[in-house]
């Protein structure tokens, strides 16, 4: 039990709990964390989808638990995700993905800009259900891509285009949870699996964080949930365009 392996759960049981309540942002967290380290972006890719493996199974059934699952969004988006997911995950093993950063990182500013306004104004509640493939599947390639992106990608849109947040985020991250093991399975096959050291606290402090962020989900009010859900999304996206550009 090292003190870099103690970082490791605390990293991961931040990232989760963020990620099980606003359905975004551990594998962007995560994968800075690693990246700063050093590691490369592919074995990274491969690290943090390797630990997710866990805690997006157990964000999954905790989801599930507490009712935020909607069978549709769930049924739209899950085979298109894991076609994605494998995609991302073969391209990322030959050719890096930090070429489409700053494009990701543009379309989720304009998105969390967005989810921002919706917060100061009134929109009807309602359930979009067109569409969901290509978006599954774009959100998992970039995903694989870039080492974390599903959430902010999928669930930002989806909430954008007015569907409940609390389905949102539970649907997002019950799916999560097949996208991430249809792209480890692809690493694996592909670069190999290192870094279990790594691996084990990410998943470790995920794993107890999960049953807090479903709950959290279920309570926190929707305007300020929105609000920090567009905030979040701003800052994340905003660093990586500054990154991108050298000034990072």
């Amino acid at each position: 039990m090292t003190t870099d392996f103690l970082w490791y759960v605390v990293a991961g049981f931040v990232a989760q709990l963020i990620d099980g309540s606003l359905g975004m942002a551990y594998g962007v967290m995560a994968s800075t964390l690693l990246l700063s380290f050093g590691v490369p972006p592919a074995a990274t890719s491969a690290t943090v989808h390797a630990a997710e493996c866990l805690t997006t199974g157990a964000s999954a059934l905790t989801h599930q638990a507490f009712g935020n699952v909607n069978r549709l969004l769930f049924r739209r988006l899950l085979l298109p995700g894991i076609i994605g997911a494998v995609l991302g995950a073969y391209i990322l093993a030959s050719i890096p993905g930090d070429a489409i950063k700053p494009y990701v990182a543009g379309y989720l500013l304009i998105m969390g800009a967005v989810i921002v306004l919706k917060a100061f104004r009134e929109f009807p509640p309602r359930r979009v259900s067109t569409h969901l493939a290509p978006l599954g599947f774009f959100g998992a390639l970039l995903d694989a891509l870039g080492g974390g992106g599903w959430g902010p990608i999928v669930a930002t849109t989806l909430i954008v285009r007015g569907n409940t947040v609390r389905e949102v985020v539970g649907s997002v991250n019950a799916v999560e949870f097949f996208v991430t093991l249809a792209a480890s399975a692809t690493f694996i096959l592909t670069l190999g699996l290192v870094h279990w050291q790594i691996i084990l606290g990410l998943a470790a402090g995920g794993v107890l964080a999960a049953p807090i962020g479903a709950w959290a989900c279920t309570r926190l009010p929707v305007k300020p949930f929105m609000i920090l859900i567009g905030v979040l999304v701003m800052a994340l996206s905003l660093r990586t365009l500054l990154k991108c550009c050298g000034l990072g």
